[in-house]
């Protein structure tokens, strides 16, 4: 494609009204010294503190962008989506406009891709956050490493850049309570992760609040992972052999000794092995019902990288 944007620089936004400022005024600078061309998506995610409107009344406006505005707050995950399906580059790439991530990031990541790398990641170099963030940070990772993906970074990802083969793909499987970067590192296209550093906010309140954590956390093990429902599955089996063997245990001091008190023992009995044989059956259903959701979504089975032909000679 002739004339095709270099990189697409996705920024999401929601009620950035206190930088968004200092953001345009960053990209007018970088812009000025760019060593490779770019455009940028700006995507509102249902702002409502005007952050858009000083978006459209910035002059001058010397890099090309677009503003894509939702009708309400989706979330930054499908924000991103947004801006990825209106994205034209040959690669693409989505920053904070709070700043924490620098556009130099843009470079270092693009030079990682213009080696023959599809997907580029951005994993955390100085982990200069709060005490809460990078508890967090660090859970999430140890989970998603153990349960869903195993190259899952320990200290985390920050952000991407994907190839327009990648990005074509991803625009192919939009998928809703899911994770985005999860979603792209289990496509398996040749990748590369880089260290960036993250910087402190510029200005205003983070958005990235409690709530939104501990749902990415369950949508990440709802979208990726069955580790929960085997979860189920192992505490019946569990239970209903403790059940089994405490049955064994009473039935022979009823027979040896004769010294249990009626009731509570056979009482116990039934529970452990009802429990078991009720979670046991729970796991098999809720392994139907993965499995029913997991063709809802619709996912390739398999992803063809390139085909090459091969001539004899």
């Amino acid at each position: 494609m002739e004339n095709q944007t270099t990189v697409s620089i996705v920024i999401p936004f929601l009620n950035e009204k206190e930088g968004i400022a200092v953001l345009l005024k960053t990209i007018e600078e970088y812009y000025s010294r760019k060593k490779f061309d770019f455009d940028i998506i700006f995507v509102d995610d249902g702002s409502k503190d005007g952050t858009s409107d000083i978006i459209r009344n910035f002059k001058p406006i010397s890099f090309p962008c677009r503003l894509i505005s939702l009708s309400t707050n989706f979330g930054s995950h499908a924000a991103v989506r947004a801006g990825f399906l209106h994205a034209s580059g040959r690669y693409v790439t989505c920053l904070p406009a709070d700043l924490q991530i620098s556009f130099d990031t843009v470079e270092k990541l693009y030079n990682a891709a213009s080696e023959g790398n599809d997907i580029v990641y951005g994993v955390r170099e100085i982990n200069d956050v709060g005490v809460v963030e990078k508890i967090f940070s660090r859970f999430y990772s140890s989970m998603m490493q153990r349960f869903v993906i195993k190259d899952f970074p320990y200290k985390g990802l920050e952000t991407f850049m994907i190839s327009e083969k990648v990005r074509k793909v991803l625009n192919q499987n939009i998928e809703s309570n899911s994770s985005l970067i999860l979603q792209i590192l289990s496509m398996g296209f040749k990748n590369k992760f880089v260290n960036i550093e993250k910087a402190q906010r510029i200005a205003g309140k983070s958005k990235w609040t409690l709530s939104k954590k501990v749902k990415l956390l369950i949508d990440s093990f709802v979208a990726f992972s069955f580790a929960p429902i085997r979860l189920v599955s192992i505490i019946g089996i569990f239970f209903f052999f403790i059940g089994l063997g405490w049955t064994s245990y009473i039935v022979f001091r009823k027979i040896v000794y004769d010294d249990l008190v009626s009731g509570w023992p056979a009482l116990l009995c039934i529970l452990l092995i009802g429990f078991g044989i009720t979670n046991i059956s729970l796991g098999i259903i809720a392994e139907y019902l993965w499995r029913t959701l997991d063709a809802s979504r619709k996912r390739p089975v398999f992803i063809i990288d390139e085909i090459i032909e091969l001539h004899t000679s």
